[in-house]
């Protein structure tokens, strides 16, 4: 390469198997730390978390910007993780609720998570009572401020 000062990569990693990303990366920061300013697009939020800074873009407009823990403190998310039977069910009976901003599944897990703490609360109280779901707090990864944020972006073209 030249040297340039700057290098934009486009989802430099889609179809790449995890050493080669594990590679990729590591020749990320070791460019980085020899000066060069790299910016990287990309959909996969484990990526996001490998980079100093952090940028979300939706149709155009700039959704949040910062460090991941100035971002994730930005989002303002109250975040329950629920673990139990019948969490598919759960989630089609919480989305659309009042005071719910994003239900998400992960794993064995249902991520639960609103900007407005005593609206969460009261959307999910009568859920929290069943004795056969676990309900506690988590920190909101940056997943979950992604899927807050983009379910409040409207399309501009539209």
């Amino acid at each position: 390469m030249h040297e340039p000062k700057l290098l934009l990569l486009d989802e430099p990693t889609a179809g790449v198997d995890p050493q080669a990303r594990r590679d990729f990366w590591d020749e990320i920061h070791r460019l980085s730390d020899d000066g060069l300013t790299v910016l990287v697009s990309t959909h996969y939020m484990d990526e996001a978390e490998r980079c100093h800074e952090i940028a979300y873009i939706a149709y155009g407009e700039l959704l949040a910007q910062g460090t991941i823990p100035q971002v994730i403190a930005q989002s303002h998310l109250r975040t329950y993780t629920v673990t139990g039977p019948d969490l598919q069910g759960l989630a089609e009976k919480l989305l659309g609720t009042a005071g719910i901003d994003m239900v998400a599944p992960f794993g064995n897990s249902l991520h639960v998570a609103g900007r407005d703490a005593e609206a969460l609360e009261k959307a999910i109280a009568a859920f929290r009572d069943r004795s056969d779901l676990h309900w506690s707090i988590s920190q909101p990864s940056l997943e979950d401020v992604f899927i807050s944020l983009m379910t409040r972006s409207r399309d501009n073209f539209q």
